[in-house]
C-alpha cells in the first residue's frame, strides 16, 4: 500500500511539474510575477519577525535591568539587616537577592539568544531583499526580451520576411497604396496646372490679336 501511495504521489507531482513547465514556457513573465508576489509576502513576514525580535530584545533588556536593580537593593538590605541583627529580615532579603540573581542569569542567557536570533533574522531579511531585487531586475530583463520578441514577430508579419504566399505583405500593400495615391495627387496637380497654363496662353493670344486688330 505504501509503495502504491508513493507511486501515485510521484505521478501526481510529475503531472504538476509538467503543467508548471508548460505554463512557464507559455508565459514565463506571468509566472515570474506570481513568484515575485509570493516572495514579497515572505519577505514582509521576515521583516515583521525582525520587528518582533527587537520588541523581545527590548523587553528582556528592561527585565534584566529591573532584576539587577532589585538584586542590588536586596543585597544592601540584607547587609543592613545583618548589621542590625535582624536574622529573619536578613534571611528574607538574602533569599530575594538570590532569586533576582538567578533571574539575572536566566535573562542574560535569554537576551544572548535573542541577540543571536535577531542577527540571524536580519541577515535572512537582507538576503531575501537582495534576492527580491535581483528577481525584479530579472523581470525587467525578461520584459525587454518579450518586447523585442513581440516587435520582431510583428515586423516579420508586416514585412513578410518569411516568404509567405498568402498575399502581399502589409508594408508592401501600404507602399503600393501610397504610390498610387501619390500618382493620383500628382496627376491632379498637373491637370490643374496645365488647365491654368493653357488658359493663360489663350488669354495672351487673344490680347495679341486685339492689339493687332486695333493697330
Amino acid at each position: 500500500m505504501a509503495n502504491l501511495l508513493e507511486r501515485i504521489k510521484n505521478a501526481v507531482m510529475a503531472d504538476i511539474n509538467e503543467v508548471l513547465d508548460k505554463k512557464e514556457n507559455k508565459n514565463p513573465l506571468a509566472l515570474l510575477n506570481q513568484y515575485l508576489k509570493e516572495c514579497e509576502k515572505e519577505t514582509e513576514k521576515v521583516k515583521e519577525l525582525v520587528k518582533r525580535q527587537y520588541v523581545l530584545k527590548e523587553a528582556f533588556t528592561k527585565e534584566l535591568k529591573e532584576a539587577e536593580e532589585l538584586a542590588a537593593k536586596r543585597k544592601k538590605q540584607a547587609e543592613i539587616a545583618s548589621q542590625a541583627g535582624e536574622e529573619e529580615l536578613f534571611s528574607f532579603a538574602q533569599t530575594e537577592q538570590h532569586h533576582y540573581e538567578e533571574r539575572i542569569v536566566r535573562l542574560t542567557e535569554s537576551l544572548k539568544i535573542t541577540d543571536k536570533q535577531t542577527s540571524e533574522l536580519e541577515a535572512k531579511y537582507a538576503e531575501m531583499k537582495h534576492k527580491l531585487k535581483d528577481m525584479n531586475i530579472r523581470r525587467l530583463e525578461l520584459m525587454g526580451k518579450e518586447n523585442m520578441t513581440r516587435a520582431s514577430y510583428t515586423m516579420n508579419k508586416m514585412t513578410d520576411k518569411q516568404g509567405n504566399s498568402a498575399g502581399t505583405a502589409k508594408f508592401d500593400e501600404m507602399e503600393t497604396y501610397i504610390d498610387g495615391l501619390e500618382k493620383k495627387i500628382t496627376n491632379k496637380y498637373y491637370q490643374h496646372t496645365i488647365d491654368e497654363k493653357i488658359a493663360a496662353l489663350e488669354k495672351k493670344i487673344e490680347e495679341k490679336k486685339d492689339e493687332t486688330f486695333t493697330s
